[in-house]
């Protein structure tokens, strides 16, 4: 089943997607990626703000998980801990098999879910092949490395089309 690198919307940070948003299209399951998409990747505690927006979620009944690939489990360990929520480890994104084992856990279907990442190559494919709805954020603390940077710039014309789309920024 091919599947598109265009998500389906991005916005600029995470504080943008609010519960009223989640719940006009009819998702109680965000799942997200840790690095990147909700703090920088060497970030060891959640802020003020990320615990905010999880209470608000969770306010509004909308069950929130972090899907990561990260390897050493230890610091998303500690982070998710902290913030009081759930998370899939080893996640093998681009591969829908994360995605489908959180929905499981939460009893969720594909429908009611929705991913949310900074990475097309891994986040919004996964999204895609596992069938949620793909929400993209750009990176937090920006492209730091030049790999990260010629990544990002390989993002752009994905990103200008989902905009286009869209008819909106974000």
């Amino acid at each position: 089943m091919p599947a598109s690198l265009i998500p389906d919307e991005i916005f600029d940070c995470y504080r943008q997607i609010t519960p009223e948003y989640l719940k006009s299209r009819n998702i109680t399951l965000l799942l997200s990626d840790l690095d990147f998409t909700l703090a920088a990747k060497k970030t060891r505690r959640p802020d003020q703000s990320l615990r905010e927006w999880i209470a608000a979620l969770r306010r509004s009944e909308i069950d929130f998980m972090i899907v990561s690939n990260n390897r050493s489990g230890s610091r998303v360990t500690e982070f998710c801990a902290d913030l009081g929520v759930p998370y899939e480890g080893r996640a093998g994104k681009p591969s829908p098999k994360g995605l489908r084992r959180a929905m499981a856990r939460a009893g969720v279907d594909c429908a009611h879910t929705a991913m949310l990442g900074d990475k097309l190559l891994t986040d919004v494919l996964a999204a895609r092949r596992a069938g949620v709805l793909s929400l993209m954020v750009e990176p937090a603390g920006g492209a730091v490395t030049a790999w990260q940077r010629v990544l990002h710039a390989m993002q752009a014309p994905f990103k200008a089309a989902c905009r286009r789309r869209s008819g909106e920024n974000h």
